[in-house]
């Protein structure tokens, strides 16, 4: 009963025929083929669109000449002071007792 029969297709066939006639049966077939067509190429220029807006990144403006200069010598002097006070690398350990 879940299966449909050669007969059960032929039954189908012969009602769409009656209902749509001959001559109409190629045109609504034609329409048919035209919207998928449509749809594939809306489908095309939506992929293609896609694929150049990844392809494109956004461009980002390189940093001032100032903003980098100004932060340069100040995170030299924070590392120069975090390794006086923790000890840089190859110095003998302090006394921790004072």
């Amino acid at each position: 009963m879940g299966s449909m029969s050669l007969m059960h297709w032929l039954v189908v066939l012969a009602i769409i025929l009656v209902l749509f006639g001959a001559g109409k049966l190629p045109r609504v077939m034609g329409d048919f083929a035209k919207g998928i067509k449509a749809f594939k190429a809306g489908m095309k220029e939506q992929d293609e669109e896609e694929a150049a807006a990844a392809a494109a990144p956004p461009q980002v403006p390189p940093p001032t000449g100032s903003a980098t200069s100004a932060a340069g010598p100040a995170s030299a002097n924070t590392a120069a002071s975090t390794a006086t006070s923790y000890g840089a690398v190859g110095s003998p350990p302090r006394d921790q007792r004072a």
